[in-house]
């Protein structure tokens, strides 16, 4: 079951739909069937890389759970680039939890065509946690009080969530909506990759002077990369093998999931130039 984006990125409030904390991490599969597995929304087997997650498991036999892993910070919130380091490295050790917020498998039994609710209450009957092993609560109260929370709190969203929905196995669809707490920012457009799609950005610092601030790949539309490819030859002054380097005077805006612990943003998307 994947997400699509809530209409203008607004929350709404409805007696039909619940909605849930969106955790900053990596979606996992959890399936006990002969044994642990731990799978990654491309069907990748990632078993080996979690050990802690499969010894003393709590998952009994014949369940499969969807939810997301996740590594906190000191301020016990999640951590996406610590969570991408383990991923990537054997070294790095940092625990990690398992937030489980469906369940497909309950005592071998099929349950995708359940609804929502329904699947709540197994998923709660499934497991006790742990250490490793969550589940994502419910939201109280109104939804569009609860993102102003989320907000206030730095955390990455919400989802929101047809409470009548059937689990969709790898289809993406509105009965979960997600809404985004993106950062905006204003940015320089400091050069241009050669081959695939993508513009380099820079920031102003705080001596006057301006550094790399990441590399947008999402949100320019047909008309934004003409406008772009009409003035971009008289402001190169250098090239490499991969990119073009150009005085930064192309201002834009765009909106980021958050700025990385190096001040880059991460996954930036164009939203407009500024002129």
């Amino acid at each position: 079951m994947l997400l699509q984006y809530s209409k203008d990125n607004m929350a709404f409030n409805s007696t039909k739909h619940i909605a849930e904390l969106k955790f900053d991490g990596i979606r996992l599969i959890i399936s006990h069937m002969d044994e642990i597995r731990l799978y990654t929304r491309h069907n990748n087997d990632v078993t080996l890389k979690f050990p802690e997650l499969v010894h003393n498991s709590p998952i009994p036999a014949g369940t499969i759970l969807d939810g997301e892993i996740i590594i906190t910070d000191q301020d016990g919130k999640p951590d996406f680039e610590g969570m991408l380091a383990r991923f990537q490295s054997k070294r790095i050790k940092t625990p990690v939890t398992f937030v489980a917020f469906d369940i497909i498998k309950y005592r071998g039994i099929d349950v995708t065509s359940l609804p929502l609710l329904r699947r709540k209450e197994l998923l709660e009957q499934a497991f006790i946690e742990s250490n490793h092993y969550k589940r994502v609560q419910v939201a109280r109260g109104l939804t569009t009080e609860y993102f102003k929370i989320i907000k206030q709190n730095g955390l990455e969203g919400i989802v929101i969530k047809d409470k009548d929905s059937r689990y969709e196995v790898d289809r993406r669809s509105y009965a979960w909506q997600k809404v985004i707490n993106w950062i905006h920012a204003e940015v320089y457009i400091s050069g241009y990759r050669k081959k695939d799609f993508g513009w380099l950005t820079a920031i102003d610092t705080t001596d006057g002077q301006k550094r790399p601030a990441g590399i947008i790949e999402l949100g320019a539309s047909p008309v934004h990369k003409k406008a772009f490819n009409g003035i971009k030859q008289r402001l190169v002054y250098k090239e490499d093998d991969n990119f073009v380097y150009m005085e930064p005077l192309i201002k834009a805006r765009v909106k980021t999931r958050n700025w990385t612990k190096n001040g880059l943003l991460r996954s930036p998307v164009f939203i407009d130039f500024i002129v």
